[in-house]
């Protein structure tokens, strides 16, 4: 039972991250029908942005994650315009590419950056303090994860089902043509997307 426990726990706590990770990916393939093969680098470049912030420059973890999920959505949106606003109205084969493209950009821009040695993530407070609960030992983050995971989709709920940038949002989902005809900005509702989307992936790369 103990075992099975710890896999639980472990699963509960894994599958977290993943949602939370898969909500800003789906968000955007929700309102573009565009699979955002740059999702992934995201998080991997949040996770650099809160390892030199928070290691390299001993900026405060409070701060430095307040700093990195800000940097993760303003590049999320950077992208968006730079690389797929322009190819909005383009075959869905050229966007593809287009996303295809971004993520090896940030692959290997990393890699040049931040070379492709394994860094060990400082410990934050004692959120990687280890405790026992009947048998079954727990990281701190373990247990704060799933919490803070719930806490942001209820968030994001709100925003979508009782906020005008959430309507607008469903209403590009629907039909972003029509949307436009309505008044709708439509660049400016898939770029605050971006910005969720990615704000979200930089919190899931930091409890990661």
């Amino acid at each position: 039972m103990a075992i099975v426990m710890q896999h639980l726990v472990n699963g509960i706590s894994l599958g977290s991250l993943y949602a939370l990770i898969a909500i800003g990916y789906t968000m955007v393939y929700g309102i573009l029908r565009l699979i955002n093969f740059a999702h992934g680098d995201i998080v991997m470049m949040a996770a650099y942005f809160a390892y030199f912030g928070i290691a390299a420059f001993h900026v405060p973890w409070y701060i430095t994650v307040v700093v990195v999920v800000a940097l993760t959505a303003l590049m999320g949106a950077g992208i968006e315009k730079v690389a797929y606003r322009p190819l909005r109205d383009a075959p869905k084969t050229s966007i593809l590419i287009s996303a295809i493209g971004v993520s090896y950009l940030l692959e290997n821009l990393a890699n040049y950056l931040f070379s492709g040695v394994p860094k060990a993530f400082p410990a934050i407070g004692g959120l990687a303090d280890n405790i026992v609960i009947g048998g079954v030992s727990v990281q701190m983050v373990s247990l704060f994860t799933p919490v803070i995971v719930v806490l942001l989709v209820l968030g994001l709920m709100f925003i979508i089902n009782k906020t005008k940038l959430g309507m607008a949002m469903r209403a590009v989902s629907k039909d972003y043509e029509i949307a436009r005809v309505m008044g709708i900005k439509i660049d400016n509702v898939i770029s605050y997307t971006f910005m969720i989307g990615s704000g979200l992936a930089a919190i899931g790369a930091i409890l990661w």
